[in-house]
């Protein structure tokens, strides 16, 4: 445990590429986290619709049986799952850590798997394409091929040390920014019963 939380003392010679690119993954995971949140939302405040609205686009996806795990919406443990990826690239950020670096690798690397499964429910057994579900797909997908551009040009190890002065307050900010869309989008959104 010592090994993810102690930062990684960078190479003689740093290059600040891997920095940039797990600010990105941080990035791309708080708009994956803002994508999940919508949809968690509106599992939680817009659905079930009133009776006579035939479910059609999201809504029949948000509606199909593949939508939750028991009683839990999909849409909520991926919002569990983009926290969880914000938490990591913050700490991969300070740390350097490559122990993080080899245990994010499985993770988003199933990610994309869950994701492409996903993708093929909406496009063959649902029918019909959530465009917020897709949003969470394509960040999924970005978030590996992020890791791997970091494994590319030597791990975070090879980076400058980032100021957490600077860098944990943008941290905090921009998800609970992106909360506040999400909660707001609702007010907007053409959702049914509405």
């Amino acid at each position: 445990m010592q090994d993810l939380i102690t930062p990684t003392p960078p190479q003689t010679e740093t290059r600040p590429l891997a920095n940039r690119l797990i600010a990105t993954f941080f990035g791309v995971a708080v708009l994956g986290w803002g994508a999940s949140a919508i949809l968690t939302a509106i599992h939680l405040w817009v659905l079930p619709i009133p009776e006579g609205i035939d479910p059609q686009g999201p809504i029949a996806v948000l509606m199909s049986p593949w939508a939750y795990v028991g009683p839990i919406p999909l849409a909520l443990i991926g919002a569990v799952y983009y926290i969880g990826m914000m938490a990591a690239a913050a700490l991969w950020l300070y740390t350097k850590s490559p122990l993080l670096e080899k245990l994010l690798l499985p993770v988003t690397a199933s990610g994309v798997a869950f994701s492409a499964y996903f993708v093929y429910l909406q496009l063959v057994p649902i029918g019909e394409i959530c465009p917020f579900c897709m949003v969470s797909a394509a960040a999924t997908t970005t978030l590996f091929l992020l890791e791997v551009a970091v494994k590319r040009v030597g791990g975070a190890v090879t980076a400058p040390p980032v100021n957490p002065a600077i860098a944990w307050p943008v941290m905090v900010a921009a998800p609970l920014l992106m909360a506040l869309a999400a909660m707001f989008s609702l007010t907007v959104l053409p959702l049914p019963g509405q």
